[in-house]
């Protein structure tokens, strides 16, 4: 039986008030600052296309982990993510879930407080970032394809462009997602990779391959794309997680499906 207990150097793992959450411990040093979480089984926080029939569960497991850091659900700011490079920042538009604005966008960042940026996953890499000099946030959905299309580039560059930051003084936090050792993927898929990233010196590192298939390290191809703008080594921290292999705690689509669940991440400057 696996360890009910997903804490290890980089996260901890809470029990509270009936719900259970990851949470970064070097993010919860800057807990006057900024709240953040990530959930897990059995909260699913639905899809694009479930979300209507679902809405009242969801709403109501909002309501359950904003409670638990002190945070107003009716602040959250979702996007309908598709997959995309888009990141758009979150300044005076109206709260809410889906909203026409956030429509196709995959990327959150704000400086503003009391706005809750939330994103779902269910394998894809949660991208939380953090400049505790200017009091930036981000939050980014970067599945297989968003990877492609460095996404956690575009990010960096929009948070530089929006609100000055300096990447030396960004932290980002790479969330729970289907590691290196699962994301098993075909010819086509690694072609695109390879392509892509063949002048990186771990190409070697990033695709391996394992008899006719090939896996790829979609968090590797991320820390190279955030220390080549600038982060330093020691601020990207990851969690360690592989959603497939801890399906037990974590939704993931290469184990349900269409049928899978989904963990939301959120962060909010208080």
């Amino acid at each position: 039986m696996e360890n009910e207990n997903l804490s290890n150097e980089n996260v901890i793992h809470i029990y509270s008030k009936n719900v259970e959450y990851i949470q970064f411990r070097k993010l919860l040093e800057y807990e006057h600052k900024v709240k953040h979480l990530y959930t897990l089984r059995p909260l699913d926080f639905g899809n694009n296309k479930n979300y209507e029939e679902t809405k009242e569960r969801i709403l109501s497991e909002y309501k359950m982990i904003c409670e638990n850091l002190n945070l107003d659900e009716k602040n959250i700011y979702r996007p309908v993510q598709t997959h995309t490079d888009v990141v758009k920042k979150v300044d005076k538009e109206v709260a809410g879930i889906y909203k026409e604005y956030f429509k196709n966008v995959d990327g959150l960042v704000t400086n503003k407080h009391h706005k809750i940026l939330s994103l779902t996953f269910a394998d894809c890499i949660a991208l939380y970032f953090f400049d505790p000099v200017k009091n930036v946030i981000g939050n980014i959905h970067s599945g297989w394809q968003g990877t492609y299309k460095e996404i956690a580039r575009i990010a960096v560059r929009k948070m530089k462009e929006e609100y000055d930051v300096k990447p030396e003084n960004l932290i980002c936090f790479i969330g729970p997602s289907i590691k290196k050792c699962c994301f098993e993927v075909d010819e086509d898929v690694k072609e695109l990779f390879y392509t892509k990233f063949r002048d990186k010196k771990e190409i070697n590192q990033i695709i391996t391959q394992n008899k006719n298939k090939y896996n790829i390290d979609t968090c590797l191809i991320n820390r190279i794309i955030l220390k080549e703008e600038g982060l330093k080594e020691e601020n990207i921290i990851e969690s360690g997680i592989c959603t497939k292999c801890r399906n037990d705690k974590l939704h993931s689509y290469r184990v349900d499906g269409v049928k899978s669940g989904r963990n939301t991440s959120i962060i909010s400057l208080i």
